[in-house]
């Protein structure tokens, strides 16, 4: 029989292997500087969230027009794109942690002109459509920043299981914040909604004020577009920090079929807007748990293999959505449900948890690729180049995904899309040889 020494042994090495499984706060632990700033930033991406969704139903409630929503998102993308090139240039040239208070301030500032204005009951919509602008140029140009501080602040060694822990930051705030957002309009009204932002917001500056002076080391790029053809100069001369741009765009633009799904709520698993819900929640989902479990991602060496690996697998789990579309049109014979298939939805969540944790993998090492490859004197610059990869490519899937789901069907964006990122993931395996052979060990761009 089993001694009791030997049971106590082995219960401790369970115990151990799952520490080592879920995430690694080591770097909560190793800088107190990144703890405050992670703190901030999560209580601030909350309230992001929340006002993301309560800008939507205000414009709605004032315009009745499901158009007047999409431009929110269009009116901010010009500015996001732009402020994504600028304040990457802006990071490289003055000193991080006053560029990141001074755009934190302007964000602010934004949610809280907005929340006056509506309650003093503006009723005309540009002056929101303005400010969301400017609250997303100024995010952006914050986020780019924020990536450039970080590899400051720790270790190589721990900048995946930083990434990681930012990643569950966001899938916390995106499930959490919309459902706030929702409740906190339905009950109190918008006006105190965006309230709620703009306290939540004030988190932001805790970290950022715990900065010590953080100035680009070796050559300071001088503001101006030349600094931006600076950074382009660099990227044609580091494969593995384009790589990351490229398949990061090859997943967005191919794996995105958000576009169809409030007529997938509608015309196929039935639920209407419960079900768009359903879907979107489960996405964030999948990203959060895998952030949860992701303390072996650290121990991960060959990352640009990891990279192609988690994209692949996201191609294939979007695939999977898809099939799930196809297989439930074809039993019902194309015509709408009488009720909800909870069967078929079921499948689709959990396809689609699928697409959000294998994102989440990627993003976590593509980030840490970034951020050790690149020198330091262009690091906001790519963090800037990053985020313009981030709000470009979903807006071209968005295109594509209504194209297919127009002129084909609605299963056909992700089907389609999935295999297609699968396919050019496996020539990345065979082609993109020196990508593959990262080694975070030992860094190069």
């Amino acid at each position: 029989m089993e001694s009791d020494e030997a049971r106590e042994e082995h219960q401790r090495e369970k115990k151990r292997g799952l520490r080592a499984l879920l995430v690694d706060v080591a770097p909560l632990r190793s800088s107190p500087a990144f703890a405050k700033l992670w703190t901030g930033t999560s209580i601030a991406q909350i309230g992001a969230q929340v006002t993301i969704v309560a800008v939507g139903l205000h414009v709605y409630e004032l315009t009745q027009s499901t158009l007047a929503v999409s431009f929110v998102a269009l009116w901010a993308l010009g500015p996001m794109i732009l402020a994504g090139f600028v304040g990457g240039a802006l990071a490289d040239t003055f000193d991080r942690r006053k560029v990141a208070l001074a755009t934190a301030s302007c964000a602010w500032l934004s949610i809280g002109t907005m929340t006056v204005i509506a309650f003093l009951d503006v009723t005309a919509i540009w002056p929101y459509y303005a400010l969301a602008a400017v609250n997303a140029a100024s995010a952006t140009i914050l986020g780019a920043t924020r990536g450039a501080i970080l590899p400051r602040l720790l270790p190589t060694q721990l900048l995946p299981a930083a990434a990681a822990l930012s990643g569950i930051t966001m899938g916390l705030a995106i499930t959490v914040g919309p459902a706030v957002a929702g409740v906190m309009v339905a009950s109190v009204g918008v006006p105190w909604t965006y309230l709620l932002d703009v306290v939540l917001f004030s988190a932001a500056f805790i970290g950022i004020l715990s900065l010590p002076p953080m100035r680009p080391e070796g050559t300071r790029a001088s503001p101006g577009f030349s600094s931006v053809v600076e950074s382009m100069r660099f990227l044609r001369t580091a494969p593995n920090v384009r790589a990351t741009f490229i398949f990061d765009l090859v997943a967005m633009i191919f794996g995105n079929p958000r576009v169809v799904f409030p007529a997938a709520g509608a015309l196929v698993l039935g639920g209407g807007p419960v079900t768009v819900g359903a879907l979107t929640a489960s996405f964030a989902a999948g990203a959060l748990l895998s952030g949860i479990v992701s303390g072996p991602l650290g121990q991960v060496r060959r990352q640009g293999r990891a990279v192609t690996l988690s994209i692949a697998a996201f191609g294939v789990f979007t695939a999977l959505f898809g099939a799930v579309l196809l297989t439930t049109m074809l039993v019902s014979g194309g015509h709408p449900p009488d009720g909800v298939i909870m069967p078929a939805i079921v499948l689709a969540g959990l396809a689609l948890a699928g697409t959000g944790a294998a994102d989440n993998v990627s993003a976590v090492f593509r980030t840490t690729i970034l951020q050790a490859a690149a020198p330091d004197d262009v690091r906001g610059r790519m963090q800037g180049l990053f985020y313009v990869v981030v709000a470009g490519g979903p807006r071209v899937g968005d295109l594509l995904a209504g194209v297919l789901a127009t002129t084909i069907a609605l299963w056909a964006p992700a089907l389609i899309g999935g295999v297609l990122i699968v396919a050019i993931m496996l020539m990345m395996l065979r082609f993109a040889r020196g990508f593959q052979r990262y080694d975070a060990l030992h860094p190069t761009p």
